[in-house]
C-alpha cells in the first residue's frame, strides 16, 4: 500500500482554500508544492488572483474555530494586529426581512479581519512548514496522468514564460477557486461530465475602506442590512483591523450599486438600516471604491463521478462557491482541510471517493442556507424542487419572531455562523418559541 508519509503533494493555488490544504497535507507527506499564478504580496494587500479580497470578509464563528485548530495561536495573533473582536450577536446588528434580529450574549465571537491580512497570516504559517514550498509565478495548465489516466502523477504550469514540468507527485489537490479547470481536464480524460448546480442571482456589489473613530455606530461593531423579497439592495458595515472599516453596498438581480461617493451614499440611504449610508457620509474614506460582480452561486457534484482520477482531489470554491453575502467560503475550505488531515492518518486507498463524500456533507449545510433564501426571490434562477412550502413558511415566522426574542435570534445566527445544523432551528426548543 501506498505511504502517504513517503510522497509529494501539489496544490494549485495559494489563496485561503489552498494555503489550508497544504497545513492539511503538511502531516502527511515528506514534500507539499503550493502553485499559484500571482505574484504574492509582501504584505497584507489585496491581489490580482483574489478579485473578492478587497470585499466583505467576516469570519465566521465556526470558521475562527477551524483555523484556529489547524493553526495554534492564530487568533490571538490576528488580535494583536489590530483585528477587533465581538459577540456577533450582542455588538452587532442584523437585519433581516426588514427588521432587526434580537441583541443579546450569545457567546459566538467573530474576528473582524480583512481578507487580504487573514490570507497573509495564514500564508507566513504555512509557508513556515519545512515541508511545504510555495511557488508563485507558477500558473498550472494541465495534468499530467498514466498512460490509462487512472491516476493523476504530476502537473503541467507555466512560470516566467516557460512550460514546466513536475512528477513523482502522489497527490495534487486542486483548490484554484472558481477559475478552477478540474472538470475540463477530467472531461479531457475521458472521465465524466461533472454535474454542476446553479442558483443564478446576479448580484454585485461595491465596497470601500473608511477611518473608524469610537464614536461610530454607538460602538458597535458592525451592520449587515440583507436584500428580500422586494427589496433588492443590501449593505454590509463591518469593523476591521487598523482602525477600518469596510462598507459594502450590493444589488440583485442586475441592481448595480454606483462607485462614486454621492450614488454610494444614495443608495445605502435606501436600505432599511441608516448604518452604511452614516458610515459613507460621515467617515473619511480610504482608497477607491471595488466592485465586484458574482452571477451565481455554483456546486460540481465530484461526490456524484462513479470514476474519478486517483491522486486527485478538489477543493474549496473550485468545488462550491456560494453567494458572498453569507460569509460562507472561508469557513468552508477550513472544514475540508480539517477534513483531509484526518482522512490521510488512515491512508490514501479510495481518500477521493472518501473525500467527496465528506466534503458534500459538509456542503449541504451551507448550500442548502443558500438554496432557501436565494430561491425566495421570484427572478433567481434554480432548482426549487427541494424546497418545503412548510419548513420556508416556518423560517418566515421564525425570522419574524426573531425580532423580539433574543433566544430565537440566538439560534438563527448559530446556524449562519455554520455551529449548528439548520435543523436544529426545528427542535421543540426552538420550534415551541415561534408563533403559529
Amino acid at each position: 500500500m501506498w505511504t502517504p508519509s513517503n510522497g509529494r503533494a501539489v496544490v494549485v493555488g495559494a489563496s485561503l482554500a489552498g494555503l489550508l490544504a497544504a497545513r492539511a497535507l503538511h502531516e502527511s507527506f515528506e514534500e507539499v508544492v503550493v502553485l499559484d499564478r500571482d505574484v504574492l504580496p509582501q504584505r497584507p494587500e489585496t491581489r490580482r488572483g483574489v478579485p473578492q479580497s478587497g470585499q466583505v470578509h467576516g469570519l465566521l464563528a465556526r470558521g475562527r474555530q477551524e483555523m484556529d485548530k489547524l493553526f495554534e495561536g492564530l487568533s490571538p495573533e490576528l488580535i494583536g494586529l489590530s483585528a477587533p473582536t465581538c459577540d456577533v450577536q450582542d455588538e452587532m446588528e442584523w437585519w433581516v426581512d426588514g427588521r432587526p434580529l434580537a441583541q443579546g450574549q450569545s457567546g459566538m465571537i467573530g474576528l473582524g479581519v480583512s481578507r487580504p491580512l487573514l490570507e497573509f497570516a495564514i500564508r507566513r504559517r504555512v509557508a513556515a512548514l519545512p515541508n511545504v514550498r510555495i511557488r508563485p509565478d507558477h500558473a498550472v495548465t494541465d495534468l499530467v496522468t498514466t498512460p490509462t489516466g487512472d491516476r493523476v502523477t504530476g502537473v503541467l504550469a507555466t512560470a516566467g514564460g516557460e512550460q514546466i514540468r513536475i512528477d513523482d507527485v502522489d497527490l495534487v489537490v486542486d483548490a484554484g477557486g472558481r477559475g478552477s479547470r478540474a472538470r475540463h481536464w477530467l472531461t479531457r480524460l475521458g472521465y465524466p461530465e461533472v454535474e454542476e448546480q446553479r442558483i443564478e442571482t446576479q448580484l454585485t456589489y461595491v465596497s470601500r475602506l473608511y477611518r473608524r473613530e469610537p464614536h461610530h455606530l454607538d460602538g458597535r461593531y458592525g451592520t449587515a442590512i440583507a436584500a428580500y423579497p422586494g427589496k433588492l439592495r443590501g449593505g454590509f458595515v463591518l469593523a476591521q483591523e487598523n482602525d477600518t472599516w469596510i462598507a459594502s453596498v450590493s444589488g440583485w438581480f442586475g441592481a448595480v450599486p454606483p462607485t462614486d461617493d454621492a450614488g454610494m451614499i444614495e443608495w445605502a440611504e435606501q436600505l432599511d438600516s441608516p448604518d452604511v449610508a452614516t458610515i459613507m457620509r460621515t467617515a473619511t474614506p480610504i482608497g477607491e471604491p471595488m466592485k465586484m460582480r458574482y452571477p451565481a452561486s455554483t456546486r460540481f457534484r465530484y461526490d456524484r463521478l462513479d470514476r474519478f482520477p486517483a491522486g486527485f482531489l478538489v477543493a474549496g470554491d473550485a468545488m462550491c462557491s456560494f453567494n458572498p453575502i453569507y460569509g460562507q467560503g472561508m469557513t468552508v475550505a477550513a472544514l475540508e482541510a480539517s477534513i483531509l488531515a484526518r482522512l490521510l492518518k488512515d491512508g490514501a486507498d479510495d481518500l477521493a471517493a472518501r473525500f467527496f463524500a465528506e466534503a458534500a456533507a459538509v456542503i449541504d449545510v451551507p448550500w442548502t442556507t443558500v438554496m432557501a433564501n436565494d430561491l425566495r426571490f421570484p427572478d433567481a434562477i434554480g432548482d426549487r424542487s427541494m424546497l418545503d412550502p412548510e419548513r420556508g413558511a416556518f423560517l418566515l415566522r421564525l425570522r419574524t419572531a426573531a425580532a423580539d426574542d433574543p433566544a430565537l435570534a440566538a439560534a438563527f445566527l448559530r446556524v449562519t455562523q455554520l455551529i449548528d445544523p439548520p435543523a436544529t432551528l426545528f427542535a421543540p426548543e426552538i420550534a415551541g418559541r415561534v408563533p403559529a
